[in-house]
């Protein structure tokens, strides 16, 4: 059999497409597996401001389309580009083991965040950095940026900014975490729901290749993020809102830790909760979050 794989024509989406293909390959070695790059509304309007773009699944509707068509086998996502609603038709078929869920910071002159100089440039595309960003170090002066991982380490080289903020798993997959200056800690910045892993998406019904998929499948990996995942859908979001959560598993317990933040980094509401069962953990600490008042801060 020959799987046919859609993937962004990123750098990085190239390097998590091949990494998985040799996951694959290491249990199905006869596998036949190629890939087919398909370029995203998201990947086109790479000069715009994500939150000025708006919508849902600027980095995934078109790869959904090709693996709906029948183009491909089997959509790879950064699993935190995916929307929570799942797109009829298709299914996570597996999310492999998730490398670091933490963002990092990038600076020019090594400094840390807490060093930055009084009014310091701080890049980032993402309104969750921006606003945590501002919650710790008000005086910061935030600025967009766009681009690959690539072209993002040379703007900040380049002396555009005096910091910015990445993925820690982008980076180190792309063996770029030379650069990294600092990771960022849980208590100074929650990540994105579902940073750091992959997701594999194909048909519903395409039996074969869900099986084949299968052999690659984290269930640790995945509890923690369909928990973070069910307090992002829990609070009616997307990546483009600053929503903040983390997960881990111990002990057959997850432990979620949700946040919502205002966009000025000046309110901000975190909590955490234990339970056994991802979906239910991820609603009922959404739940919580929209007692204290969370929906106020993302209108």
């Amino acid at each position: 059999m020959t799987l046919i794989f859609a993937t962004r024509p990123s750098p990085l989406a190239r390097t998590q497409t091949a990494y998985v293909i040799r996951l694959l390959k290491a249990t199905w070695p006869d596998l036949e597996c190629r890939e087919q790059v398909i370029i995203t509304k998201g990947d086109r309007l790479v000069d715009q401001p994500l939150p000025e773009i708006g919508g849902e699944g600027l980095f995934t509707s078109e790869l959904e389309e090709a693996l709906l068509s029948g183009q491909v086998n089997v959509a790879v996502h950064s699993l935190k580009d995916l929307p929570v609603e799942e797109t009829p038709g298709t299914i996570i078929a597996a999310v492999p083991a998730r490398d670091s869920a933490f963002d990092v910071l990038l600076s020019a002159n090594g400094q840390t965040l807490a060093s930055l100089p009084e009014a310091a440039r701080v890049g980032t595309s993402s309104p969750r950095r921006a606003a945590q960003l501002l919650a710790y170090r008000p005086d910061l002066t935030i600025l967009s940026l766009r681009g690959n991982m690539d072209a993002r380490v040379r703007k900040l080289m380049s002396g555009e900014y005096d910091a910015i903020v990445l993925a820690s798993a982008g980076l180190t997959r792309l063996g770029l975490q030379a650069h990294i200056t600092e990771t960022l800690p849980l208590d100074v910045m929650l990540p994105a729901p579902g940073q750091g892993a992959l997701a594999l998406q194909c048909r519903a019904q395409d039996m074969e290749t869900l099986g084949l998929l299968a052999a690659i499948h984290d269930p640790i990996t995945f509890a923690s993020v369909t928990a973070e995942r069910a307090f992002l859908a829990g609070l009616g979001g997307g990546c483009s809102l600053p929503i903040g959560a983390f997960a881990q598993k111990n002990n057959g317990q997850i432990i979620l830790t949700g946040g919502v933040i205002s966009s000025d980094g000046k309110r901000a509401i975190r909590l955490s909760a234990v339970d056994k069962e991802p979906h239910e953990l991820g609603e009922r600490l959404a739940h919580f979050v929209l007692e204290r008042g969370a929906a106020d801060l993302l209108n």
